[in-house]
């Protein structure tokens, strides 16, 4: 993409733009209040988990945090990677908080 003065420039992602980020993430991310890349890059993956259990009155399943993890990186201008890489991290994480 170029601007006028003919400069290169990145085009803005949407959140349905990341990877990892299919209809029901960009549901739970929704529901959460977060509308922009921008939201979701000032966030933490494990605050953002355990609102979306308390507004839905319901655990949902731990690999949440790991897309959590993944957007939460790709937003923040990391390199798009699978949900899965951050399963050990998310391991980790949590072990620590509890």
């Amino acid at each position: 993409m170029r601007t006028k003065a003919g400069k290169r420039t990145t085009p803005m992602l949407q959140l349905s733009d990341l990877a990892n980020v299919g209809p029901a993430t960009l549901g739970d991310l929704h529901q959460l209040g977060i509308r922009t890349v921008r939201q979701l890059a000032g966030r933490d993956a494990l605050a953002l988990y355990r609102s979306l259990c308390r507004r839905t009155d319901k655990r949902h399943d731990p690999c949440v945090i790991d897309v959590f993890m993944a957007i939460i990186h790709q937003a923040r201008g990391g390199k798009p990677m699978p949900w899965w890489k951050f399963t050990a991290e998310r391991k980790r994480l949590v072990s620590m908080t509890a």
